[in-house]
């Protein structure tokens, strides 16, 4: 055996080796947070009405990426199928298993948490991540757009699709995107896979949504048509995707499927990030625009915030403290970062009694 203290290629191999196994370990844990996540955010969304008349102009100006939603389960019926007893989506397609089952969804009198919100959001729930169990839900069978959030299926999507060092080409279709931007990307030119990433769940770049959708499916119509797909085969019954991102979310409502595949989580729990990238200068400077992350909120580690004129403020969020690990999901809320810390709060500390942790205060209407 060497005694030489340079690594020789044998350790190298072994790193590599060991490195790779890591990074196998990290996806997969990644995948199901993701899908949890999704669950409950559309266990909460798929079931309401549109919440709002009004729509962005750019939505009534755009048809459907994908094909029709089937007519009992359109945005805005006045009744639906409750969770547990759909078969199909709403486009039609078989329904896989759910990775969780979330346990008192449909009776929010059984909750341990009744918040005292002046004005509540137009749906939410509060969940254990692990086993499922709801902790308070408010028109939990509320059919309601999503915007951004739509963004953690693009994102799902693509890691389990695409290696992370891979090529990605940046078109005029995904530059011209409006609404929230990477902003700087450059036309013609391939951009590292994990930096648009990051530009998708960070700042919620819409042009990083399409290129990443054209690099995985060639065109954003058939990576909306595998996001539909990939929420029937999760079981997410009250699910429907119309675009990559979200900005045209006419018909986009879904549910909050477990977000847990390592590269994502990596990426959701980053406030900033720097990275290169083939402009002057090489380097793209990014930040997360979660508040619980930017106001430091105790054991955040995700996930992702979406905002459009008929949508209104969402966010799904999760954070965990002593092994406890808790998802909050509000749907067109009027004060989402205050109203999250204090369902989690509630939760942590009401339901499985962990002391108060201090934490910085967030601003109202942050």
């Amino acid at each position: 055996m060497s005694t030489s203290p340079f690594m020789t290629p044998s350790h190298r191999r072994r790193r590599r080796e060991v490195a790779s196994r890591r990074r196998r370990r990290r996806r997969a844990l990644f995948a199901v947070a993701i899908v949890l996540a999704l669950i409950a955010a559309g266990v909460v969304m798929a079931f309401a009405g549109p919440g709002s008349a009004h729509e962005s102009t750019a939505a009534t100006h755009r048809r459907p990426e994908t094909g029709a939603v089937a007519s009992g389960a359109a945005i805005g019926s006045g009744a639906a199928t409750a969770p547990s007893a759909a078969t199909r989506s709403p486009i039609g397609l078989p329904l896989g298993k759910p990775a969780l089952a979330l346990k008192g969804i449909g009776n929010p009198a059984e909750n341990p948490v009744h918040p005292p919100f002046h004005e509540q959001p137009h749906a939410g729930i509060l969940f254990n991540l692990d086993t499922g169990q709801v902790l308070w839900q408010h028109n939990a069978y509320a059919r309601l757009r999503i915007a951004s959030l739509t963004k953690m299926m693009t994102a799902l999507l693509t890691v389990t699709s695409a290696p992370a060092d891979a090529p990605v080409l940046i078109t005029k279709e995904a530059i011209e995107m409006p609404g929230s931007k990477v902003g700087v990307l450059p036309l013609g030119k391939h951009v590292k896979l994990e930096t648009l990433l990051y530009g998708l769940l960070l700042p919620s770049g819409n042009d990083a949504a399409v290129a990443l959708a054209q690099h995985v499916a060639h065109t954003v119509p058939e990576f909306v048509t595998r996001m539909n797909a990939e929420a029937a085969k999760l079981g997410l019954g009250c699910t429907h995707y119309s675009s990559p991102s979200g900005y045209y979310d006419r018909y986009n409502f879904s549910c909050a499927a477990d977000l847990e595949q390592p590269r994502i989580a990596s990426v959701v729990r980053t406030y900033s990030a720097i990275l290169p990238f083939p402009i002057k200068g090489g380097k793209l400077y990014l930040y997360n625009n979660n508040p619980l992350l930017i106001y430091k909120y105790p054991g955040t580690i995700g996930m992702k915030t979406g905002e459009t004129e008929a949508a209104g403020r969402c966010l799904v969020a999760i954070a965990e403290r002593h092994g406890v690990r808790l998802g909050v999901v509000l749907l067109h809320s009027p004060d989402p970062a205050t109203q999250a810390s204090y369902l989690l709060n509630r939760g942590f500390e009401g339901v499985y009694h962990q002391a108060p942790v201090p934490q910085p205060p967030i601003p109202p209407g942050a």
